[in-house]
């Protein structure tokens, strides 16, 4: 069976204006030019660590509605990667920051991060694979595109924000999203007109966190009540 290439494509092209919106926030120009405030980005990592607790728990809901052995395959690796890997780097990264594994366990979500968490973990428990890569992939691919774009635009002059576009404008996990969207253009290849416009929403829906999350993280967000 051939890819149906375009679907991802055209995914992006229907999100283009949020992820625009993306790589001109204050938050992500400011790791940039590297004029982004240190508490601001403590905030971040602080609820980054929160949320990719969730995240590994969306692909272990992957490897279980996996249908064959490569495709759960694939899923262990972005979980191992996630909740080993980049969690591993995650906290060495913090320690540099002056906070403590303690810290950022002891920590509570801020709204938008329970908010868009749920939201994962809802689509990974009712909806079917590909609705299921289609919440996850405004992450993976849209961190990957903004490291890559920030890394040819020259980085930051701050070291350890340019250690942060490194590492998400790296081979390795460039690489897992371009499987992703392998993966959800084949499982797509049939779908019918409604079937895609499902995968369109959670898509539209995450792209919209991840927005949100940049300026959570921005505005040190709160509960205000």
């Amino acid at each position: 069976m051939t890819q149906n290439r375009n679907f991802t494509d055209e995914l992006r092209s229907v999100a283009a204006h949020i992820w625009e919106a993306d790589i001109k926030h204050p938050f992500v120009r400011g790791i940039a030019d590297g004029s982004l405030p240190t508490e601001k980005f403590k905030f971040y990592l602080i609820q980054d660590y929160l949320f990719l607790l969730d995240y590994s728990r969306v692909f272990a809901h992957g490897v279980i509605k996996a249908h064959d052995e490569p495709t759960m395959a694939m899923f262990s690796q972005l979980l191992n990667e996630t909740l080993n890997t980049e969690m591993d780097l995650h906290r060495g990264y913090c320690e540099k920051f002056g906070i403590s594994a303690a810290e950022m366990e002891a920590a509570s979500m801020a709204p938008t991060t329970h908010a868009y968490t749920r939201h994962l973990l809802n689509v990974a428990e009712i909806g079917t694979l590909a609705e299921l890569i289609a919440g996850v992939l405004p992450c993976q691919w849209g961190y990957a595109e903004i490291g890559t774009t920030l890394a040819k635009a020259g980085g930051s002059p701050e070291p350890l924000y340019q250690e942060w576009i490194d590492m998400y404008a790296s081979a390795e996990f460039l690489s897992l999203g371009a499987s992703l969207r392998g993966l959800l253009n084949t499982l797509t290849q049939e779908y019918s007109v409604a079937q895609k416009a499902r995968i369109k929403d959670y898509f539209l829906t995450s792209s919209r966190y991840e927005y949100l999350f940049w300026e959570m993280a921005y505005t040190q967000e709160a509960w205000k009540i």
